[in-house]
């Protein structure tokens, strides 16, 4: 799916959800980000083989998808922070049934393996 779905009024709601946590990290990003503010670095550390420039981006496309905020602080060494908005949460909370049928999905594929 292309990026421009993302910013596209004319799908179904579903579609235009789908087009902001597109990408195989973004719904790991969002999942971390529920515990509270990371660096970029912890980010990275919690998810082994997410490089930096694939991290930067998806962080910079959920920043201006309004899903988190991006905090500097005017310190040595410079310090950055990411957090969930408040419409990041909300689609936090909306994957949450998303995910439970993805685990019986899951499930299921190895109840079907394991009969075979």
């Amino acid at each position: 799916m292309t990026r421009s779905r993302a910013q596209d009024t004319n799908v179904c709601g579903v579609t235009a959800a789908i087009a902001v946590i597109d990408g195989k990290w973004k719904t790991s990003l969002l999942w971390l980000l529920e515990s509270g503010p990371l660096r970029p670095g912890e980010l990275r550390r919690r998810l082994p083989g997410l490089s930096e420039k694939v991290l930067t981006q998806a962080l910079r496309e959920m920043e201006e998808d309004g899903l988190v905020h991006r905090e500097v602080y005017d310190v040595l060494p410079p310090k950055t922070e990411y957090t969930l908005t408040g419409f990041g949460r909300d689609l936090s909370q909306a994957l949450g049934p998303v995910s439970e049928w993805g685990h019986g999905h899951v499930e299921r594929l190895r109840a079907r393996g394991a009969a075979s």
